[in-house]
């Protein structure tokens, strides 16, 4: 219910109807929407396939000096949020910034009009910008699939006569087809829930013209009408992508496979695949986290650290910390269903749990905002029947708000995490639980929580990092004068004032390295 709730009352809301603006909205609004979003989830989808698939055929088939470095180094644009990654760029390449004024003076230009490079502010530079961020949403599933694949299958190709070309493209790339599909949906709900990057380089996206709605025309039935149009365009790259993977389930031989051995590089062909792979690592994380360091120790060595971004580093710490607590107590208590209903309520359960992640923020946020307000109007009205006292704001205005919709959209996480480590709990240490006097909730906090914390706390932290990174529900429900890390950086970036927020942005990137860790310890599959 608490996850159904927000998309429900989209519907409600929108069909309150716009008065005067829905007109407006549908002539002028939403075309452009459509079209930029659609071109932009085509454009990004391409990149994200091409590198991603790409990068983990490379260091999965090839050996070379420095494929170790590239196996790891290839994840690090995850610890990028993508607005960052944008906020960096639009001052490095800007007409006076370092890689524009670089080049004029090798070419011997004096001023900016004397040469002219493509903008940035475009939606080419914003599918490109995106792409190499997400990538990694291909890369590592794909990747895991091509170190899983029986060498039996690649040497049969190769005994048939085809090169290296052809058994990626005719053994390889079919085999791994269900990872690539699942790994660019990823990458492209993601790339629907931007709001900075898209914002910050000229893109009118579904998600941007969501928040211009509700925060420059207060239409609130406008901005529930056009989120409607976009859960509508999340649920059909969902279905896309379930397609995609429909019938294309493999199954290998009983006894675990011998892998395939890599084709060893030497010379020229080895430096250029690692400069072949190098190239997304240094595009999505290199350039913008440098500049990031480079400006925040420029501020600090300057200004200090001011007081305005210890508070925000406190709101945002704890705001992150009470949804993460939440969303890990519900999602191991959701995971654990089966174990206390039955199997009969498995699907339904995680079904409406998981919801919310499919959700962008923005759409979780508006879907919210009505619900609240009816409920702090509901509980004022009580309080003034029966106290005669006017009760201030208990859900709009106030943290929990963006607690809920953190909670609402990371829950998946938490109970993706839960049910992994609670699939290697034998049930019958349960059973014994039960007959020896404990009742479920004692099974569950003194058996099964011991034995599965790791993966618990594994998916607290993810939550964690989701919830400091998250901007669109951030910028629509956050308290009133609170400010987090990452809006701070959206205002900062905003005014142009790029120098200002480089400290927050650096501090985001930092967490965001957190979980690209936990994943090095997990995604390579072991001897």
């Amino acid at each position: 219910m608490l996850v159904l709730a927000p998309v429900a009352a989209l519907g409600v809301e929108a069909l309150q109807g716009s008065g005067g603006l829905w007109p407006h909205l549908l002539a002028h609004v939403l075309p452009r929407a459509l079209v930029d979003t659609g071109l932009l989830l085509a454009g990004v989808g391409v990149v994200v396939v091409v590198v991603g698939t790409g990068a983990a055929w490379l260091v999965a088939a090839y050996e070379f000096s420095g494929r170790r470095l590239l196996d790891w180094a290839l994840l690090l644009p995850l610890a990028v949020p993508t607005y960052i990654a944008a906020y960096a760029y639009l001052d490095l390449l800007h007409p006076v910034g370092p890689v524009q004024s670089a080049i004029r003076a090798l070419l011997g230009y004096a001023r900016p009009r004397d040469l002219m490079l493509p903008d940035l502010r475009s939606l080419p530079g914003c599918i490109l910008l995106l792409g190499f961020v997400l990538y990694p949403y291909v890369y590592l599933p794909t990747r895991a699939l091509f170190l899983m694949q029986s060498a039996s299958l690649v040497e049969a190709g190769r005994s048939l006569g085809a090169g290296p070309a052809a058994v990626f493209r005719r053994v390889a790339l079919p085999l791994a087809r269900p990872a690539i599909a699942l790994g660019a949906s990823l990458a492209l709900l993601e790339a629907l829930n931007d709001i900075g990057a898209a914002e910050f380089l000229g893109v009118r996206t579904l998600t941007v013209s969501i928040y211009d709605t509700w925060v420059n025309r207060s239409d609130l039935p406008g901005a529930a009408g056009l989120a409607l149009v976009m859960l509508a365009a999340c649920l059909g790259l969902i279905a896309v992508e379930r397609a995609a993977r429909r019938g294309r389930g493999y199954a290998g031989a009983a006894q675990r496979p011998r892998r395939m051995s890599r084709t060893p590089l030497a010379g020229p062909a080895a430096l250029a695949a690692l400069a072949l792979g190098l190239l997304p690592v240094a595009l999505g994380f290199l350039a913008p986290a440098s500049y990031l360091a480079v400006e925040a120790w420029r501020r600090l060595h300057v200004a200090g650290l001011s007081g305005a971004i210890l508070s925000e580093i406190a709101s945002t710490l704890i705001y992150a910390g009470l949804a993460t607590g939440v969303a890990t107590a519900l999602g191991f208590v959701v995971a654990a269903g089966p174990r206390l209903l039955g199997g009969r309520w498995r699907d339904l359960l995680l079904r409406c749990a998981t919801l919310g992640y499919a959700v962008p923020g923005a759409i979780l946020a508006i879907g919210l905002l009505p619900p609240l307000a009816a409920l702090d109007g509901a509980l004022d009205a009580a309080s003034r029947a029966l106290a005669g006292v006017s009760l201030a704001a208990m859900g709009l205005g106030t943290g929990a708000a963006l607690v809920y919709a953190y909670v609402v959209r990371f829950l998946a996480v938490t109970v993706g995490s839960s049910e992994a480590g609670l699939a290697r709990v034998p049930r019958s240490l349960g059973d014994a639980a039960r007959v020896l006097g404990r009742g479920p909730a004692g099974a569950l906090a003194q058996v099964h929580l011991p034995l599965t914390w790791p993966a618990v706390l594994g998916g607290a932290l993810l939550v964690f990092v989701d919830c400091v990174k998250e901007l669109p529900a951030t910028l629509i429900l956050r308290p009133l004068n609170v400010e987090t890390l990452a809006t701070h950086l959206y205002g900062e970036a905003a005014r142009g004032t790029y120098e200002d927020g480089a400290v927050a942005a650096l501090l985001i990137v930092a967490v965001g390295l957190l979980p690209v860790a936990l994943l090095l310890r997990v995604s390579t599959p072991r001897a």
